[in-house]
C-alpha cells in the first residue's frame, strides 16, 4: 500500500506540471524485492507485465508492475529508487537525458544511452522490438494536401491542429524538433494523452489534423491512418531496453531481461498490442502470460 501511495504520488505531481524529481529523498524499494514500473501506456504496461512475470518464474521476487506516468515521472522514481526496473525506448531515453544527442541508429543509440545513463543504473539487452514516435494524418488529411512525410507537411502547419501528450509539446524531439528540423509550426497544439485514446479519437474526428501516435498502435491500421515518413530523422531508433537499478540487476535478473529482449520483435509488439485491444478485452497480465508460453519463456504464475 506505501508503494502504491508513493507511485500514486509521482503520477498526480507530473500530471501537475511539477518540475523536478518529486521523489527526491524517498526510500530505496525493498533490497529483497525488485519494484517493477512503466509508462501509463498499454504497450508499456505489456511489458512491464512480461518482465515480471519470467522474473517470478525465475524465482526472483518482484511487487506487480505499477503504471506510473511519463518518463517525466517514472524515471526519477528510477533514480532514487522508487521502482527499480522499467521497460523504455533507447532513442527517446537518450535524447530525455542528453538533448543535444545526434545518434540516430540502432547501435549508435544504444551506445550513446550507455555513456549518459545516470550512475546506478544499468541497461539490459537491446531488443529488435521498435515504437517509434511518429507524425500521423488521417487518409484524408494525407491526399487533401498531397502528403507522405513531415517535409511534406511543413508549408500546411500552420493552418493545422496538432494533438499530443503534453510532454511531446516540450520534449527535443517533440514539437521543438519538428520546427528544428523542418520549420514546421503548428497552428494550435492541443493536449491529450501520449498515443491514447483521446488522441485517436481527436485525429479520426478531425478536432486535430496530425498527431503523434506510437508505430506499433493497432489504431492506425484499424482508422487507416497515414503515418508520415521522417527524411531528417527527428525521431531517432528507439529499440525496447530494459533499465535497471544496478543493486538489483543480478546474472540471473539479467539473463531473464536478456533473454525476453532476444526473443521480441518490431512484429511481436504489434501483435501483443493487438491481443491487448481485442473485443474480448483480456487483462495485460493474460496477454504477458500467453506471449511468454508461446516464446518457451513459462508464465505459469499469471
Amino acid at each position: 500500500m506505501r508503494r502504491l501511495l508513493v507511485l500514486l504520488a509521482v503520477t498526480l505531481l507530473a500530471v501537475a506540471g511539477c518540475g523536478g524529481n518529486p521523489l527526491a529523498g524517498r526510500a530505496d524499494s525493498d533490497p529483497d524485492v525488485i519494484a517493477i514500473g512503466s509508462g501509463n501506456f498499454t504497450e508499456s504496461q505489456l511489458l512491464a507485465e512480461i518482465y515480471a512475470l519470467a522474473l517470478r518464474d525465475a524465482g526472483v521476487e518482484v511487487e506487480d508492475p505499477q503504471a506510473i506516468g511519463s518518463r517525466e515521472a517514472y524515471f526519477p522514481a528510477l533514480q532514487d529508487g522508487s521502482v527499480d526496473l522499467i521497460p523504455d525506448y533507447t532513442g527517446a531515453l537518450l535524447t530525455y537525458l542528453d538533448e543535444n544527442a545526434t545518434a540516430v541508429e540502432p547501435d549508435a543509440v544504444y551506445a550513446g544511452l550507455g555513456r549518459v545513463l545516470p550512475p546506478g543504473l544499468v541497461l539490459g539487452a537491446m531488443s529488435q522490438a521498435e515504437n517509434k514516435d511518429a507524425v500521423v494524418v488521417t487518409r484524408e488529411t494525407a491526399e487533401r494536401l498531397g502528403v507522405r512525410s513531415v517535409a511534406d507537411l511543413a508549408p500546411h502547419c500552420g493552418k493545422l491542429t496538432f494533438g499530443g501528450g503534453p510532454e511531446f509539446r516540450t520534449r527535443p524531439d517533440g514539437i521543438p524538433g519538428l520546427a528544428r528540423n523542418y520549420g514546421c509550426g503548428f497552428g494550435e497544439y492541443r493536449t491529450l494523452d501520449s498515443g491514447g485514446p483521446l488522441t485517436v479519437a481527436a485525429l479520426r474526428g478531425d478536432d486535430v489534423q496530425a498527431a503523434n501516435l506510437f508505430t506499433t498502435d493497432p489504431a492506425l491500421p484499424e482508422n487507416d491512418f497515414v503515418v508520415l515518413t521522417d527524411p531528417k530523422e527527428n525521431f531517432a531508433a528507439q529499440n525496447v531496453v530494459p533499465v535497471i537499478a544496478e543493486r538489483k540487476a543480478s546474472p540471473q535478473v539479467r539473463a531473464v531481461l536478456d533473454r525476453i529482449s532476444g526473443e521480441l520483435s518490431t512484429e511481436e509488439l504489434l501483435a501483443l498490442n493487438s491481443r491487448a485491444a481485442a473485443d474480448d478485452k483480456p487483462a495485460l497480465r493474460t496477454v504477458a502470460a500467453e506471449w511468454l508460453s508461446a516464446k518457451g519463456i513459462t508464465g505459469e504464475n499469471a
